[in-house]
């Protein structure tokens, strides 16, 4: 079993103005096969046409794309028991 990523680096607060994209990102301290998941309130987001998610090494990173204000709200990473929010 391989040991358990904790959030090294946590979310930040991001304020963006309508139609532009808002970008979080969360650093893990270590590379992990482990779900990760990011939500806008209680909703999983997946990455599609609205929402990027990407993995670089130890960086996760989600983009929303042309918020609106129905995109307002708290975003949160979760990986493991740790959750980081904004």
């Amino acid at each position: 079993k391989e040991p358990e990523a904790t959030i090294v680096e946590t979310l930040k607060d991001v304020t963006s103005y309508e139609g532009e994209d808002a970008v979080f990102e969360c650093r893990l301290s270590r590379q992990t096969t482990q779900d990760a998941q990011w939500f806008l309130g209680d909703v999983p987001l997946q990455s599609n046409e609205m929402n990027e998610i990407k993995v670089q090494g130890t960086c996760h990173t989600l983009i929303l794309r042309k918020v609106t204000l129905e995109d307002c709200g708290p975003i949160s990473f979760k990986v493991g028991q740790h959750t980081s929010a904004a």
